[in-house]
């Protein structure tokens, strides 16, 4: 290793944006439309925001139209609470469920192209858990834009973004938060292209990263979500909550794990066995195809493990079967044309035809950054960061709880991004200008230091297989102790390999090597805060699920919270869970106290 690593240049802003997806630029947009002028800098993985995995969801968005004549606002909220297995917080459910429909408004006023009724209304499709008059019936609630609802989305924030002035760096990672005096001022940056370090200095700073599935051997997630900002806010001491809820999408595509969206359940798509039975009747009898995610995918395992599963063997993978061949041809066309093809090209079969194989995939992380309902981070279960806020997948407020509803992670983006918007805005009224970068050694340089100088014999892709595999085995959708406590073990032997893994360069210009050894170490470091927060929360709830413990406690009435500053020395907090819909004792409340959660 040559010179030592050094900070290039200084930049200045009112609002640093970690991430440029959905949730960063509605909240870039919300600050741009209510304090013209400010100055915004959002940063990018990628190399444009239309490439942020925003752009990957499909299905659609669930807000209610408060003219609906048969669907209401609390039915929305009283799905979500019960979804969330009574785990979710009833003050940002609320707020959520309150203003979904003023954001559909919003991004129609603002160029999204909603799918529409022959009558002209938006379109809404069916999803699973969300139902009319507190589950009797199932609502039609999502309006989506064909199968390609996040795309939308992002066209429609980044265009509002660039209107405001936004300036993006792209093809960067955030890699250090700054500090001072317990207040946020900005991040270290590393520029891959140049292979440089920048500090920018903010006002106010968003982390909005997204997911971070990519631990698993199977995932929907693009190769860029690693959860790099968990790790960011770990490092500076702050907590991250119930990391342990990761949801599995129950049909990803056999292979790939590209999602097979739940619109197509929507649209009367069924799940069938090796039998070619609908088994779904089995485990949510109202339901069906159309219950939680989280109770599908064990449906779908159990079906597996009873000798009812299928077994491809091109992918060497087990999975059931997806039918789509009784839709109408409209509905292929225009419907679900997009995720047809992912079929034809990915898995070789034609849905119109043939059967479909289908199995779960690593998908959603309903934990995060603690935030309250306003987007402000949160040290402890009370005492806010002045300065850093965070919203959508890496944040957790927490709308979903240890489960989500389907459509409710675009929902939560547009209106949580809008609302921390509007949370910054405030909070730049007294903010003033951060003089200098703080002047103590950088905890990247020390992690950088280690990676270029590194002189092990382990490879790269041994150490990023043998962390997929285990997360998939011991810490996926089935768990027990045993299965925990050895998955802890290996993740502390593999810590300790990733970073010995030698480069094949130590330039840092350009460095694929040294970007995925740090994207490696960052998923091992939330694998370990899943895996300790699992075998923590020994009950079953929502999508974790304890073998040895298969009920749901009211001992665990509360959110986990993880510190880990140093890899593998973990501190446990609580934060309660909301209950203000109950405590309010308002009309159905008896609805939202910890009620049996059956479909």
């Amino acid at each position: 290793m040559g010179a030592a690593l050094t900070v290039d240049s200084t930049l200045r802003c009112d609002v640093l944006i970690i991430g440029a997806g959905g949730a960063g630029l509605r909240a870039a947009a919300q600050i741009g439309e209510r304090r013209p002028g400010t100055r915004i800098i959002a940063l990018t993985k990628v190399s444009s925001p239309q490439k942020s995995h925003t752009t990957t969801a499909q299905g659609g968005m669930a807000a209610v139209d408060p003219k609906d004549p048969m669907d209401r606002p609390i039915f929305h909220t009283f799905d979500t609470w019960k979804g969330s297995d009574c785990s979710a917080d009833q003050n940002v459910i609320k707020k959520v469920c309150d203003i979904g429909w003023e954001e559909v408004v919003w991004l129609e006023r603002h160029g999204m192209h909603f799918s529409r009724t022959e009558e002209g209304r938006i379109a809404k499709r069916p999803f699973g858990g969300h139902m009319l008059d507190f589950g009797e019936r199932m609502a039609f609630r999502a309006c989506y834009e064909a199968d390609r609802t996040g795309k939308g989305i992002m066209d429609t924030v980044w265009a509002e973004s660039l209107k405001y002035g936004v300036d993006f760096i792209g093809q960067c990672v955030a890699t250090e938060l700054l500090f001072r005096d317990g207040q946020c001022i900005g991040a270290i940056i590393f520029r891959y292209p140049e292979g440089k370090f920048l500090a920018i200095l903010a006002k106010a700073t968003i982390i909005a990263t997204g997911g971070n599935t990519r631990m698993y051997l199977v995932s929907s997630n693009c190769r860029g979500n690693t959860g790099d900002a968990l790790v960011l806010a770990l490092q500076a001491g702050l907590p991250v909550m119930d990391l342990e809820a990761v949801q599995f999408h129950p049909t990803g595509m056999v292979g790939p794990g590209i999602l097979a969206s739940e619109a197509l359940r929507g649209e009367g798509a069924i799940l069938r066995n090796k039998d070619e039975e609908p088994f779904m009747e089995r485990y949510a009898p109202t339901a069906k195809d159309l219950a939680p995610r989280d109770l599908i995918s064990r449906a779908i395992i159990q079906e597996i493990r009873e000798g009812r599963g299928l077994f491809h063997q091109d992918h060497n993978a087990h999975h059931v079967w997806l039918d789509l061949r009784h839709l109408p041809k409209e509905v292929h066309e225009k419907k679900i044309q997009e995720v047809c093809s992912f079929f034809k090209r990915f898995v070789g079969v034609d849905p119109e035809k043939d059967l479909c194989p289908v199995a779960p995939t690593a998908h959603y992380q309903m934990g995060g950054i603690p935030t309250n309902e306003f987007g402000e981070v949160q040290s402890d279960s009370q005492g806010i960061v002045p300065g850093l806020f965070a919203c959508g997948e890496v944040a957790a407020a927490s709308l979903h709880g240890l489960n989500r509803l389907g459509t409710n992670s675009l929902l939560e983006l547009i209106t949580m991004g809008r609302v921390t918007g509007e949370r910054v805005v405030e909070y730049l009224k007294d903010a003033t200008d951060p003089e200098e970068p703080p002047g103590s050694r950088l905890i990247v340089f020390d992690q950088f230091s280690t990676y270029l100088n590194a002189q092990g014999k382990e490879k790269y892709a041994q150490v990023r297989d043998s962390l997929r595999n285990l997360m998939m085995e011991k810490v996926g959708i089935f768990r027990t102790e045993k299965s925990l406590v050895e998955a802890i073990e290996v993740l502390t032997e593999l810590r300790e390999m990733a970073t010995h893994i030698p480069l094949g360069t130590t330039s840092l210009k350009a460095n694929q090597d040294l970007w995925q050894i740090w994207e490696l170490n960052n998923l091992i470091t939330v694998s370990m805060v899943i895996a300790q927060g699992a075998l923590a929360r020994k009950e079953s709830r929502g999508a974790h699920f304890r073998e040895d413990y298969p009920e749901r406690s009211d001992g665990f009435n509360y959110h986990t919270l993880v510190y880990m500053p140093q890899f593998n020395e973990v501190t446990f907090g609580k934060r309660p869970i909301d209950m203000s819909i109950f405590e309010a004792k308002g009309e159905h409340y008896e609805l939202f106290d910890y009620i049996v959660r059956e479909y």
